[in-house]
C-alpha cells in the first residue's frame, strides 16, 4: 500500500528544493537514474520500502538547515508514495538505511567529508560513493556503531539490499546486480529487453505452428 503525503503548511519552512541541480553533467545524471530505478525495481513488491533520488532529507524538526540531499536513498520500514521531502520526524523517526552518492568533477573533498560525517552521525547503515569519471567505488558499512570502510568491494553484496557490486574501468564502469543475478538496467534497456523477449516468443510460436502443420500433413499422408 502506497501513500501520498499532502502539502503541509510548513512547506515554506522546509522547502522541497535546495536550489541545487540534480546533477552537473549527463554521466552523473545517468548513473543516479540507473541506481535509483534499479532499486525501485528491486523493491517494487515491497510496500514497506521507500526509494528516492535527489530528495531533501530533513532530520531535525524545527531546524530547516538540518538537511542533506543524497543522490539516492533507501528507507526500510517506510511506505511507498510521493513526498516533497523526507522529514524524518514524520517518518516514524526512521533514517534512510542506505545512501548513494555519485560524484561529479565539481564535488569537493570538504563537501564529501561533511556528508560522510553527517551520514555517520545520522545512523546510515550503508554508504556508497561512485566516481564514474575515475571508475572508483567506495563503500562503508556500520560496524560497532560507526561507518567503517569496506576494503574490497569487488563482488561485495550489500547486507541490506542484496545487491552485488562489481567495480570496473572503462566506459561501462561499475556493474550492479540484483539478488537474482540480473543486472541493473535503464528504462530503455528494460524496454529493449522486453521487446526482444516478445520477438523471440512470437518466433517460437510461429515455429510451433509450422511444426504442427507439418505433422498434420504427415498424418494425412499416412492415412
Amino acid at each position: 500500500m502506497s501513500t501520498t503525503l499532502k502539502p503541509r503548511q510548513d512547506q515554506a519552512l522546509y522547502p522541497d528544493s535546495d536550489g541545487e541541480p540534480m546533477s552537473d553533467n549527463t554521466v552523473q545524471f545517468r548513473w543516479i537514474v540507473l541506481i535509483k530505478e534499479g532499486l525501485e525495481y528491486l523493491f517494487r513488491d515491497r510496500p514497506d520500502v521507500f526509494v528516492a533520488g535527489d530528495l531533501l532529507w530533513y532530520y531535525e524538526e524545527g531546524n530547516p538547515k538540518a538537511r542533506i540531499a543524497p543522490d539516492a536513498l533507501v528507507a526500510f520500514g517506510r511506505p511507498k508514495g510521493d513526498r516533497g521531502s523526507y522529514r524524518q520526524w514524520e517518518e516514524g523517526g526512521v533514517a534512510p538505511q542506505v545512501v548513494f552518492e555519485v560524484l561529479s568533477p565539481n564535488n569537493r573533498i570538504f563537501e564529501m567529508t561533511r556528508k560522510f560525517r553527517r551520514y555517520d552521525d545520522l545512523g546510515v547503515e550503508e554508504y556508497y560513493v561512485y566516481d564514474p569519471d575515475e571508475g572508483l567505488l567506495q563503500g562503508w558499512i556500520r560496524r560497532d556503531g560507526r561507518l567503517q570502510e569496506v576494503v574490497d568491494l569487488d563482488g561485495w553484496v550489500s547486507p541490506r539490499l542484496g545487491v552485488r557490486f562489481v567495480p570496473g574501468e572503462g566506459p561501462e564502469g561499475l556493474k550492479l546486480y540484483h539478488p537474482d543475478g540480473s543486472p541493473f538496467r535503464t528504462a530503455l534497456e528494460m524496454q529493449e529487453a522486453a521487446a526482444e523477449a516478445e520477438d523471440r516468443a512470437r518466433a517460437a510460436e510461429r515455429r510451433a505452428e509450422r511444426l504442427a502443420a507439418r505433422l498434420r500433413e504427415l498424418g494425412e499422408s499416412i492415412d
